[in-house]
């Protein structure tokens, strides 16, 4: 067998120090390239310029969460359920809004439900209610809701008297709501209401 001519090198034989050397490189790497990323993208509102001064949120506003708010309900020793929720930009300030249909999570019956207009602020950490567009005293179900073109629409049912038990509602109610003048205003669609 011949002998190699060149001195044998000092990385053919692998040692536990060259795999901890590898290791701390590769999380080395790891490491600094998390810290390098690239800025998040943003996009310019539509009729603004690129980086002009504009008290409108940037595309990633993102509705407010109904985890965490005290919504107006005293629901004794119970908690609060969300049944349905909806968003959209309510006022036309570029932030989308949430609705929130929320009952008290009783363990027998049919709860009334409220429904609640929730809001954040570009600086603030939390939402918070902003509007009751039905009131749970108004022993009202929400079967439906969503937020089209800037307006609220539920589907409601209801009693048409205090006779009537919690457990059957009556009556059959559609209801828009829409921003203006600062307030809330509701309308019912003609014939809306049914038996």
């Amino acid at each position: 067998m011949q002998q190699s001519a060149v001195p044998e090198l000092a990385h053919s034989h692998t040692r536990p120090i060259h795999w901890v050397a590898t290791a701390t490189a590769v999380a080395g790497v790891v490491v600094l390239s998390s810290l390098l990323q690239p800025r998040p993208a943003t996009a310019a509102q539509p009729g603004t310029a690129a980086g002009t001064p504009d008290d409108r949120p940037t595309a990633t506003a993102t509705a407010p969460a109904t985890t965490g708010i005290d919504f107006p309900l005293d629901c004794g020793p119970v908690d609060e359920l969300v049944v349905h929720r909806a968003s959209g930009d309510l006022d036309g300030d570029g932030r989308p809004e949430t609705v929130a249909a929320v009952h008290c999570d009783a363990p027998m019956g049919t709860p009334p439900d409220g429904v609640y207009v929730l809001t954040q602020g570009p600086t603030q950490t939390h939402a918070r209610v902003v509007a009751t567009l039905v009131d749970p005293k108004d022993r009202t179900t929400v079967t439906s809701l969503t937020v089209t073109d800037g307006a609220v629409h539920a589907t409601l049912l209801g009693y048409s008297t205090a006779d009537v038990p919690s457990c059957c509602p009556d009556l059959k109610d559609t209801a828009k709501w829409q921003w203006k003048d600062s307030v809330f205003v509701r309308s019912t669609p003609a014939g809306a209401r049914s038996a």
